[in-house]
Order: structure tokens, then sequence, then C-alpha cells
């Protein structure tokens, strides 16, 4: 049951620390902390774990709406926010997004570095309450053997994985590792300074991280539930080594992209590493929808998730809420918002109807009629047979005769019959990484070794009965992600990779206006000035 980490985060979940204050305060009295282990734990990572979900606009990991999975996504090819008549405008904000128009200071931008540095301090004041912690009951071998090494690296991993999206988002940040801090005495640390903190942090840290699983609720002597554990950080890892050759690349402006195979294979270590993890080894479920279904926590493929529940968490999912026309998500017991959709790229890269069709696409999309829960054709008020239409999509569909039912829409993740709050509420847990992943890193690491990557590749293939690629260049296994990732958030991330993000200046978005008005150590990213 999805009750262990709920009851113990969810009466004492603290509001974001603000970056921007003088002085970040977390909400938790401090004198209420240090009376056992169990509120120990309350107080430091039970309440970082249970915001990596959120129920606030602009804030978590994913689920939500206006933050950092908006901004991985919206500004891709993979999906867009069309403008519909009178519905999602928003100022012009979507069509910015998906054109690299963006302007310093969109709100997904600022929340995504207010809800990071937040979590950074908050991380920060935890390990301080743990090292207090630790001098009241240091003759206990008890608590140094059981506790303390775990709770400390748990804590050092969360704030590591929150500079992970700094360095993927933002390019050059502050680094900050100490619990009280003022903005004046905070400078800018370049790139790759981030990305070795990022890396020596997790590196150092691997021995002390629980050896379990992350996805599954259980009842061994730590649950670890929702927590970064060791294989977690193989996977953070992998990623990171994996964009090595842009997060190490301190003048990304040049457009040159220094070489790193070293990373590659130590890509390869960290795919190994998950591979051959012991406790309930991962694979490839044999049934692709198991990983997005109302009961996911099961999953053998998934490797980190939001864990959400209508009743026992915080944590929102927007994404079918958000895509849904009107009626279908009615048909579905659910409120819909009719807006995201996939792009042309999408559908061509998945041969949309055509024989050789990719079995994924449907699993992934609603293309063509909708249906409800028993199958059945949703129906218009009209009484029409609400249809979809993938290839009518454009960024502006006002006046367009198919403006409400342009594009293919969110289909990924299964309708939980149990569903609150409009949709928002579901059980599924949200899947940040998973199996299928570590395979495609593992091809492309090897292909840009100048080793074969086909087998892995049709590996995942295999899985949807998708015929086999008879050879597997870069450029398939950037077209494999894409259909076999999507909705998932990692699009941007590989574009960039892959140098096909647009403009120089786009590979880091821009620190927010207001976080310099109150910094003068801090200065505007590279092609932002004017």
């Amino acid at each position: 049951m999805k009750k262990i980490l709920s009851i113990l985060c969810a009466a004492l979940l603290a509001a974001s620390c603000h970056f921007l204050d003088e002085q970040p305060k977390d909400q938790t009295d401090e004198s209420r902390i240090v009376s056992d282990v169990r509120s120990l734990y309350l107080a430091t990572l039970g309440d970082l774990y249970a915001r990596f979900g959120s129920d606030q606009s602009g804030e978590g990991i994913a689920g939500t709406d206006r933050g950092i999975y908006d901004i991985q996504t919206f500004t891709t090819d993979e999906a867009m926010i069309p403008t519909r008549g009178a519905d999602w405008y928003d100022g012009g904000l979507w069509e910015r997004l998906f054109k690299h128009e963006w302007e310093t200071g969109e709100a997904p931008f600022k929340n995504a570095w207010n809800y990071l540095y937040g979590m950074v301090v908050q991380s920060n004041r935890s390990l301080a309450r743990l090292e207090r912690f630790r001098e009241t009951v240091k003759d206990d071998p008890f608590f140094l053997e059981m506790y303390y090494s775990t709770y400390k690296a748990e804590l050092r991993a969360v704030r590591a994985f929150m500079y992970y999206y700094l360095l993927d988002l933002f390019g050059r940040v502050p680094i900050v590792k100490d619990e009280e801090v003022r903005l004046s005495d905070v400078g800018q640390s370049r790139r790759s300074e981030v990305f070795e903190f990022v890396r020596t942090e997790l590196e150092e840290i691997l021995p002390d991280l629980p050896y379990e699983r992350s996805n599954t609720p259980g009842d061994t002597r730590s649950n670890c539930y929702g927590h970064i554990t060791r294989p977690v950080a193989f996977m953070i890892l992998a990623k990171l080594y994996l964009n090595a050759d842009v997060w190490m690349d301190d003048d990304w402006m040049d457009e040159s992209v220094p070489g790193h195979p070293d990373c590659y294979r130590r890509v390869l270590d960290y795919c190994d590493s998950i591979t051959h993890f012991g406790p309930r080894a991962y694979g490839l479920t044999k049934v692709y929808t198991d990983n997005f279904c109302s009961v996911n926590d099961n999953s053998e493929e998934n490797i980190l998730t939001i864990p959400t529940d209508p009743t026992f968490y915080q944590a929102e999912f927007h994404y079918l809420f958000r895509s849904l026309h009107y009626d279908h998500a009615a048909a579905l017991g659910m409120s819909g918002e009719n807006g995201p959709c996939a792009t042309l790229t999408v559908l061509e890269a998945n041969h949309y109807d055509r024989e050789d069709e990719d079995p994924r696409l449907r699993l992934n999309y609603w293309c063509g009629y909708a249906l409800d829960n028993t199958g059945l054709p949703v129906l218009t008020p009209s009484g029409e047979m609400l249809e979809y239409k993938p290839l009518s999509v454009k960024l502006d569909l006002s006046g367009d005769p198919d403006e409400k039912v342009a594009g293919a829409r969110m289909r990924k993740y299964g309708i939980d019959a149990n569903i609150r709050k409009d949709g928002k509420r579901v059980k599924n847990d949200i899947v940040i990484f998973r199996y299928a992943d570590v395979l495609l890193m593992r091809a492309e690491a090897m292909i840009r070794l100048g080793q074969d990557g086909k087998t892995l590749v049709n590996l995942v293939r295999n899985r949807v009965e998708a015929p086999e690629r008879e050879t597997v260049t870069l450029d398939d296994v950037l077209e494999e992600r894409l259909i076999e990732l999507c909705w998932e958030g990692h699009r941007r991330q590989d574009l960039i990779r892959f140098g096909r993000f647009g403009r120089a200046r786009d590979i880091v978005f821009p620190i927010p206006a207001d976080v310099l008005a109150v910094n003068s150590r801090l200065t505007q990213n590279p092609g932002y000035d004017d």
C-alpha cells in the first residue's frame, strides 16, 4: 500500500524555501525536531521527498504545470500547446516557448529556479539538523550505524539531484552548501564546476545509499519508496556522463563541442550497474503500458517514480487533465483542458496512419475517435462521435475548423477509476526514470564509441512487437527515444545533446531577471543580455 511515505510526511510538508529571500527559512520548528529518529526523518528526508511532487503550479520535478516538466517538453519538437481560440493563448507563453522566443521573465523559468533552490536550501538545513542531532546521540552506536550515514547520503543525493536539473536548465549557477547563506555571499560557478559538484557528490555517497529499489512500497527495515537509492544514483550518473560533452562546456556560444570519450565508457559502467542490480533485478516489463497503469508501483522497469495516490499524497498529475478534450475527459470521469498534443514530428517518427505505424503510437496518444473506459465512442453534445485530428495540428488554431480537436492527445498513463480533483489526483505513480532509457543510453554510448548498439535498441522495439531495425545509427537512437520516452520529460535534453535544439544560446535558459536584481554577483547567461 502507498501509505508509508505519506503517513510519515504529509503532515509536515514545508513551504518552498525561497532563494530570493535574504535568509531562506522553511516552516519546521527547530525545537520540535530532535526528539527521536522518526521525527528527525520527518523534518529532513521525509519533507524533501514529499516535495518531489506537488499540488502547486510550478513546483515539483514533474506532474504539475508551468515548471520543470513544461520547459523540458514544450520547448521541443515533441509536444506543443496550440492556441485554440480563447483557450491557451496565455499571453503568448506557449508559442514563445515552442518557437524559442522566450523572454527572461517567463514564469516557468522563475518557478523552476525557485523550486530547485528551495530544495537545495532545505537540503542544506536538513544536513545541518542531522549533524546537530548526531551530536546529541554521539555515544549511540545504533543510530550511527543504522541511520546517520544513510540519512546523510540521501540528503546529499537530493541536493545533487536538484543541481542535476540546475546544471541542465541554467548552466552557470551558484553552488550553495551551507545552512545559512546571504545572497551577497553567493557567487556563480562555471557549468563545468557544477557538473563536477554533482558528479563528486553522487560518487562519494554511493556506498552509503540504500541498496534497494525505489519504485516499490515495501516493508524492509528502511522503506525506500520514492527515495534516491543506489540504482537511482546510478541512473543520474549515467545521464550526467551521457551529457558531459554539453555540460562540461563552459563556452557553449562558440558552438564547438569538446569530446569526452571516457565519459561514454562511464555511461556503460553505470548502465551495467543498473542491469546487474541485485534485489529484484530491473528489466523491461512484458507489457509496455504496465509502467504507466493506475497500479504501476510493482513495475520491474520503473527506476524512480513520484508516488501518487488520491488519498495519501499531495502530489498531483496534470498531464491527462490538461491534454484531453472536455467531452472526452468527462466520459472518462474527469475534467479536461483540451490543450497539449503531439507535433507532426512525432507523427512522422511513428509512421502515423501507415502500414508500418509504430505500435506505441496509439498506446501513447489518442488518435482518431475518442473512446470511454468501456471502449465506446465518446459523443459530443450534438451527438457526433468525437474525433481527434492529429494532422491538423498547428501552433495557432484559432478559427480553424479543427480548432478544438486538432492534435493527438496524451494517452500514456492509464485512467484511474478512483481519480479525484478533476482527474489531477490519481494512483499512477509519475515515472521519472525507467529501464528502457537505460538500454537506449547504453546503445547511444556504444555507438558514440564506435560499437554496435543495434541489439539494445531492438530489445526495446521487440517488447511492443515493432519491426527490428537492421542498422542503428545515432539518428535512429534519437528517434527511438522520441517514440519510446514521449511525455516523460527527456526530449529537450536529448535534442541538445544531439545538437538539434536551435541557437547556441537556447542550450540554457535565462537566469530569472529578479534573481539578478537581488544579487549583483550573478550575471545573465550569454545571449540574453540584449
